[in-house]
């Protein structure tokens, strides 16, 4: 296996997917964050498919019970048919010594339908397909999830909350699309809440911003210490004396850097609860990033209540308004934009 050949593919395949090329494609089917893996059953029920099932359905970080990545299921490429094909999420592996010579991969959007992600591996062998996705599995995965989340903002931008959306533009100089059935709950000098509250499910989106001073303010130390002090201060429970909290001691927090529209991003991950005696909680994530023109740090947060329900696919759907968010340096190059 060339490593530089496979990079090379990535650099021409990966978020650029096929081109429109005239045809109607049908609905994509099933659920979000489900997954098709076509793949002969004997390399599936061996150690090469152990390995695809250990990093596509691994444990989701940060979630109170554990739930995978993706929900995964297989079928052999002899019956992987125009029924199958609609499948929303795709991973092709073709391993074949009389087609290929080496490794390739491809990453496509709407092959068969849309909104569609298909990843394709080819490769000659299964040692050299080993080698392979040890080595990219993550990014591979990642990347799925990227697509899942893209697809959620492209839903958000058709049914937005106008009032939540103004008061962040307000507030902040930014731009975030909302779904509609987040009801603006605050808005505030330095803060700005919604909240989608569907009986025993309540999604949770929550914005605030400080002035900038140093990077010292985007450790993770300092994030969830800022996290802690706002959120104690604005959110309670019914039980008076309750505040919310952070969850350090049996699921820890991650702090991840990501990328953001082509900027740097802080991600806080993790489960909230809370404080002085009622018992609530659930998972968060965060974003956070400098707003450039004004010199303030942005937080924008969304968290989950659902108790006895499994929260994967709650969390990713909130998660995705968070991608959405436009700072003030983003809405406009020439830097006019400032917060009022």
């Amino acid at each position: 296996m060339k490593r530089s050949f496979f990079i090379l593919c990535i650099l021409s395949c990966v978020l650029y997917g096929c081109k429109d090329t005239g045809r109607t494609l049908t609905s994509a089917t099933g659920s979000i964050y489900e997954m098709l893996v076509v793949i002969d059953k004997p390399i599936w029920e061996g150690p090469t498919g152990d390995s695809i099932k250990s990093c596509m359905a691994a444990d989701m970080p940060c979630l109170p019970q554990m739930e995978p990545y993706f929900s995964v299921s297989q079928v052999s490429p002899q019956l992987f048919d125009n029924f199958l094909k609609p499948t929303r999420n795709i991973l092709y592996v073709d391993i074949n010594p009389d087609r290929y010579t080496q490794c390739k991969v491809k990453y496509l959007t709407n092959v068969y339908s849309q909104p569609q992600a298909v990843c394709h591996v080819q490769c000659p062998n299964e040692e050299e397909f080993n080698l392979l996705f040890e080595e990219n599995k993550k990014q591979i995965r990642s990347w799925f999830v990227r697509e899942e989340i893209s697809r959620q903002g492209r839903f958000y931008r058709n049914y937005k909350a106008t009032d939540t959306r103004e008061a962040v533009q307000h507030r902040f100089g930014a731009d975030i699309c909302v779904p509609a059935d987040y009801l603006l709950v605050r808005d505030s000098a330095n803060l700005v809440w919604a909240v989608n509250d569907g009986g025993s499910l309540r999604r949770d989106l929550i914005i605030w911003s400080y002035p900038y001073t140093s990077e010292e303010q985007l450790t993770r130390e300092a994030l969830l210490q800022k996290r802690d002090e706002v959120l104690g201060n604005n959110i309670s429970a019914s039980l008076e004396g309750t505040y919310m909290g952070t969850e350090y001691k049996h699921i820890p927090p991650e702090w991840t850097a990501i990328n953001v529209n082509n900027r740097w991003c802080a991600e806080l991950r993790g489960l909230w609860k809370m404080q002085g005696g009622e018992a609530m909680g659930g998972p968060f994530v965060q974003h956070t990033r400098i707003d450039e023109i004004n010199q303030r740090v942005i937080t924008a947060e969304v968290f989950v209540f659902a108790p006895g329900q499994k929260k994967r696919n709650q969390l990713r759907q909130a998660e995705a308004i968070l991608y959405t968010l436009k700072l003030p340096q983003e809405i406009n190059q020439l830097k006019e934009v400032e917060v009022k």
